[in-house]
């Protein structure tokens, strides 16, 4: 009997530790493009310079498309001089998916936007903004050397630094303009470092017992994440401590976050980039200190030359069944989810997720062996 129970403490400690996640969406390779809507208007939402256009015209002027290795360009116009008081073309784009809590993202980047006035992100938002959350797992601004993450919310959501968070906290409550933000500290997370380094991968866990963003340099990869492009399995139990970590304990993630769709955008200057001290903290050689009247008006090259994502891909897991897939591996978009995912994913037990504490998963596996000794 005692090796029958050592054998539970064991298995139940490795399967509290071990996430599996299928894969449910697939956007890489010439089918990177499906199951994106393209926003066709100026950036009405962070006051950008720019004019956000439709994906004919993306296509036509070469701002979004697959390159000649397959992987995915997303650039800001770079080809035009742009003359006062005009803005300048860029590309917004918003998954017709949306994902529910058990979702699991895997971003695979070669190179992102930077350079004075660019304000580039790849994050996800609820239906109905701020009350279904916001999550954002890339942002920077100018020549800014390092990512920065954020949970967005209604009031009442905030972040308590936890043990296992490598970045560092700027800012707790999550319902303030900024959200409550997590500087990476690890190194070449963004820029011209990013670039040089062979980009890397970011990962977000969104799940009942909290909210867990990852990033590695290419060096540093761990073997589930270079697996994800041929498996449907991601295991994060080997990934170590995530570099922002929101857990539950101090922002509910089931009542402050409703079903999260991926947005893809660059914009320019705007209420981040474009504040002058935030603008001049990066660019204070720029002729006028002035964001807009430095970069926007003018010939496009050299100024927007590195403004542009190359994306090897970005993969979308569930721990819900994969009966229930809310979208094609394939990478062809099918809608909404089901309600069958909404379902399974929101009942998913907070034991098995891969972010848990040792403590958690201890006490897991003494609730096993205890009813063990009963059952035996």
């Amino acid at each position: 009997m005692k090796s029958v129970l050592t054998g539970i403490f064991w298995f139940t400690l490795f399967h509290v530790a071990a996430a599996s996640y299928h894969l449910v969406m697939d956007h890489s390779g010439q089918n990177f493009f499906n199951g994106w809507n393209f926003i066709d208007n100026w950036d009405n939402t962070t006051n950008g310079d720019v004019n956000f256009i439709d994906q004919q015209d993306a296509t036509s002027q070469k701002l979004a498309y697959v390159s000649g290795t397959g992987n995915a360009i997303i650039k800001v116009d770079n080809s035009t001089n742009v003359l006062y008081p005009n803005k300048r073309n860029s590309i917004r784009m918003e998954s017709t998916d949306f994902y529910p809590v058990g979702t699991l993202f895997i971003i695979d980047a070669l190179h992102m936007p930077f350079g004075c006035s660019v304000w580039p992100s790849i994050w996800t938002k609820g239906a109905a903004w701020p009350n279904d959350g916001e999550i954002d797992i890339i942002e920077a601004v100018n020549l800014m050397n390092n990512n920065q993450m954020a949970l967005h919310t209604q009031p009442g959501c905030s972040h308590t630094t936890p043990q296992n968070q490598v970045g560092s906290s700027i800012l707790n409550d999550c319902s303030t303009g900024s959200g409550c933000t997590v500087a990476e500290t690890k190194q070449n997370s963004y820029g011209s470092g990013f670039a040089a380094a062979s980009g890397g991968v970011f990962a977000a866990q969104f799940d009942t017992s909290g909210i867990y963003i990852w990033f590695w340099s290419r060096a540093d990869l761990p073997d589930s994440v270079k697996q994800a492009a041929t498996s449907s399995i991601a295991d994060t139990s080997s990934w170590g401590a995530p570099s922002a970590a929101y857990p539950s304990s101090s922002c509910d993630i089931s009542k402050f976050f409703g079903a999260q769709q991926l947005v893809i955008d660059i914009t320019l200057c705007g209420d981040w980039a474009g504040v002058q001290s935030v603008y001049q903290s990066t660019c204070h050689t720029t002729p006028t200190g002035n964001c807009t009247a430095d970069n926007i008006w003018g010939p496009g090259s050299p100024r927007y030359d590195d403004a542009y994502f190359e994306l090897q891909s970005i993969r979308v897991f569930s721990a819900a069944s994969p009966s229930a897939s809310s979208g094609s591996p394939s990478g062809t978009s099918s809608g909404a989810p089901s309600t069958t995912l909404k379902s399974a994913a929101a009942t998913n037990m907070q034991w098995f997720s891969g972010a848990k504490t040792t403590a958690q998963a201890i006490l897991g596996a003494v609730w096993v062996v205890v009813v063990g000794a009963f059952v035996v």
